[in-house]
């Protein structure tokens, strides 16, 4: 079993995902309107998010997550650690795919999953936590806001 990172007022745990875990991560993923348009949660998964998976497990600055309550998967994320050379060599943490199951929202867990979060980034020395939010998650950006993230940047993306 990996290592599990218990989270305060009874909101469960963080644990490093395992392979049996991404069915659950695809269905979290895929868990909202804009999630059902790019992934393909189907039976049998597609086998690039199997790949994906191995590809992240072996790299050691990558940490992908699972949120666990009761031993049900209830939220996920990909924290990535990156190196730069910018900000006089600092390290920077990269949030990806931030996903709260539709049933456990507005309960806190993202509010106490994001603390644990930004201290897990600034423990392994990172500068900076960053990411990215779809323009029209206008809740996201609230939410992300109460926590005192700043829309520093306008993001840009080219599908290849």
């Amino acid at each position: 079993m990996s290592e599990a990172f218990p989270l305060p007022e009874g909101h469960g745990l963080i644990r490093r995902a395992n392979r049996a875990d991404v069915p659950e991560i695809v269905r979290l993923l895929a868990d909202d309107p804009l999630g059902q348009t790019r992934e393909a949660f189907t039976h049998p998964l597609p086998e690039s998010y199997y790949r994906a998976f191995e590809a992240l497990e072996a790299d050691p600055n990558q940490f992908l997550a699972v949120v666990e309550q009761e031993g049900r998967i209830v939220g996920t994320f990909q924290l990535s650690l990156i190196p730069g050379m910018s900000r006089q060599g600092a390290w920077r943490a990269q949030l990806e795919a931030v996903r709260i199951d539709h049933a456990q929202r507005n309960q806190g867990l993202g509010r106490v999953a994001m603390e644990w979060i930004i201290e897990y980034a600034r423990a392994r020395g990172c500068a900076l936590l960053q990411l990215t939010t779809d323009k029209t998650r206008k809740d996201a950006h609230r939410f992300y806001q109460r926590l005192g993230f700043i829309s520093s940047h306008e993001g840009m993306k080219l599908k290849l």
